[in-house]
């Protein structure tokens, strides 16, 4: 398959903007798959209607089929075609975080979208992205798009083109050039159908965020592992690299072991630098410990980066304190590594 590339950038000023977005309206009207950008990651995006298009999707990414999908919505009047009135609630959660890096799970009717985009469960996760290209896109195409992470099933997700480009080039009809992704980790996914809410899959809309809106709505489940899962990323093995990593806990001091360091990367904060052995390669994961923000927004690129280098044989990440502020980020590290975890001291 010929896979084609439009650059949206703003930057770009050689293309025809209305023409490139009919053209992107076209393919996803015939089924076709195309990678967009949004805040979070870049989204494998196809026609929520369209049972044959969706199925290409689990097939493009090698995707377990009961791994459900989520919906994305230019405005929410969309949402009316598939579910049923929404609580006071949930709408007050909306007109808060959106267009914003959450999903809502809110219960199914049926009829609408395709029996593959739910993973067979009777909800469906919905979410209004903000990335001005994607909202653009969205806006023209007018309809529901089910849209994934752009990147073969268990890799790390993609926030850059270049991520989506080496993943998926030969197996999608395109992908959009949007620059890096800003929160750079997937959305929180709150699972409305019960009250009190749930977060099934934690992001940069934190439990706290949520109840400043709404006091005491909130509960967690497990987010590395479920029997069944209601939300992407709950059950099968996620954002890994080729490159073994393993977190490191209570990282502060240098490392006692005489072990050859040449091919080991350490991804910490820059504040932690002066800390690594000096034969070790330095990844800065972001400025400071507090500086999770810039953790959240560079932890893809950096696991993209490890097995770009073949001088890194194996890594070490930066373990933070578990807090509201850090699950998401921790959720993902304990994926890509495996659940592997070393205290700083057993170096």
């Amino acid at each position: 398959m010929n896979t084609k590339i439009w650059d949206l950038r703003q930057s770009n000023n050689q293309l025809n903007t209305d023409n490139e977005l009919n053209d992107i309206k076209v393919i996803f009207e015939n089924g076709g798959l195309i990678a967009i950008p949004t805040e979070t990651v870049y989204g494998l995006g196809a026609d929520a209607r369209n049972e044959a298009a969706i199925k290409h999707i689990y097939s493009a990414k090698g995707r377990p089929s009961d791994n459900p999908l989520i919906v994305h919505i230019y405005k929410v009047e969309q949402i009316q075609a598939f579910t049923d009135k929404l609580s006071k609630e949930v709408e007050m959660l909306m007109n808060e975080f959106w267009p914003g890096p959450i999903s809502f799970i809110v219960p199914l009717k049926k009829g609408y979208l395709c029996e593959s985009v739910s993973g067979g469960l009777d909800s469906i996760a919905v979410r209004m992205p903000s990335h001005p290209i994607g909202r653009q896109i969205l806006k023209y195409v007018d309809m529901p798009i089910a849209a994934p992470s752009a990147n073969l099933s268990g890799r790390p997700s993609p926030t850059t083109f270049e991520h989506v480009y080496r993943d998926l080039d030969g197996r999608i009809d395109g992908i959009v050039n949007g620059d890096q992704s800003e929160e750079g980790l997937e959305s929180t996914v709150l699972d409305c159908t019960r009250f009190p809410f749930k977060i099934a899959r934690p992001g940069s809309i934190t439990k706290s965020m949520i109840e400043a809106v709404i006091p005491d709505s909130v509960t967690t489940i497990g987010t590395l592992d479920s029997e069944k899962p209601i939300a992407p990323g709950m059950k099968y093995k996620h954002y890994s690299p080729d490159t073994p990593v393993k977190i490191l806990k209570s990282f502060n001091a240098l490392p006692t072991s005489t072990s050859n360091w040449t091919q080991t990367a350490f991804i910490v904060p820059r504040s932690k630098q002066a800390l690594i052995p000096e034969a070790a390669k330095f990844i800065p994961l972001c400025e400071d410990e507090n500086d999770i923000k810039g953790a959240n927004h560079n932890l893809y690129q950096i696991l993209h980066q490890l097995d770009q280098d073949d001088q890194i044989q194996h890594a070490f990440i930066y373990g933070f304190d578990l807090n509201d502020n850090t699950t998401a980020i921790m959720n993902r590290m304990m994926k890509a590594a495996n659940q592997s975890i070393i205290e700083g001291a057993d170096l």
